[in-house]
This record gives C-alpha cells, structure tokens and sequence, in this order.
C-alpha cells in the first residue's frame, strides 16, 4: 500500500505540534511550581502599578482639578483628589499589614501634604512601592497572619493585599472614565 506524500508531512507536522506542546506544557508546570504568592499576587500589583501611575501622568496638571459634572456626580473626588486618595489607601494597607498606624483620613486623602501634580506622582509612585515590598514578604507561612485596621478591617496579610489590587482596581476604572471625558485614551487602552 503506497502512503500519500502529504500524509508524511502531516505525521511530521503532527509530531513536531505534540512535541512544542509537551515542551511548552513542561515548562509552565514548572513555571506553576515555582509560583508563590508574592509572586501570583505582585503581578497583578505591578500590572495595577503600571497602569495606573500611566494613568495618572497622561492628564494634564491643569485637568487635575477636574470632575465630571453633568449627572449624578455632585459628590465625586477631582482627579487629583482620586489620586491622593489612592495614594494614601495604598499606603495605609501596607502600614496595616506591618502592624502599624495609617495614616489618618485617607478618605479625603490624608496628612501627606503633596499638591501638585509632581509632588502627588511622587506620592502616588512611593505608596505603589509599599504595597510591593509588603506583597514580596508575603510566604504561605506568614500569609493567613492576622493583620488590619480602619481601613482593611480585620483582615489578614493576603486579605489586605488582594484588597489593595481591587481598591486601586476600582479607582483606575473612575479615573479611566475622568481621562476619557477630557478627550484623553488611557496609555493601557492605546
């Protein structure tokens, strides 16, 4: 019985196919076996680091002051106002976890005195670095290790973490929506 000639290359192509598949498989069980969870959880982080300070430093210094206006958003936060704000939430979760008094009042954006549009990205960049380092000490024997306080509530290590990805989380979406109104794409949506 005679083979087709395009059966020996299909076989071919079949068998090179499993090949990189098993290869790629292997290679993201082990990829999947050295994964910790300051690792899972400090991607997502950086990832919402990344994107956010972006976000923030594509709108213009003079639309810091904006907020929307027509609808229901008598009572929203400014751009600048939001960025504070997340900057002292941020920082007041990594303190929680440390054992440590927050900051007061960040809902209303804290002590810290930053004004500016520089001296906020300054603020905004230093309290994503906080979350980091706490996210990078984190290990499955400390993980579940009570932490908290007024603002993550009681709570532990990884509780606080992963509310700090969705806090900043929920807060870009607000402000993705502010740069949109002032005709500006977020970079992440480029």
């Amino acid at each position: 019985m005679k083979t087709h000639p395009l059966a020996h290359l299909a076989a071919s192509a079949v068998l090179v196919f499993a090949s990189a598949a098993a290869a790629h498989a292997q290679a993201a069980g082990t990829e999947a076996r050295d994964a910790t969870m300051a690792t899972t959880v400090g991607q997502r982080w950086q990832m919402l680091e990344r994107q956010f300070v972006d976000l923030a430093d594509a709108m213009p210094e003079e639309k810091w002051a904006f907020k929307p206006k027509d609808g229901a958003f008598d009572t929203v936060r400014t751009f600048g106002e939001q960025v504070k704000h997340v900057a002292c939430a941020n920082e007041a979760l990594a303190l929680e976890v440390r054992h440590q008094p927050p900051p007061p009042d960040c809902r209303t954006g804290g002590p810290n005195p930053a004004k500016t549009k520089t001296e906020l990205m300054a603020y905004l960049r230093q309290s994503f670095a906080a979350v980091r380092e706490v996210i990078a000490q984190m290990t499955p024997a400390n993980a579940l290790d009570a932490a908290g306080g007024p603002y993550g509530g009681e709570s532990t290590r990884l509780g606080l973490a992963t509310l700090a990805v969705w806090h900043g989380s929920d807060h870009y979406g607000q402000l993705a929506v502010y740069l949109r109104l002032n005709g500006i794409v977020p970079p992440a949506s480029r």
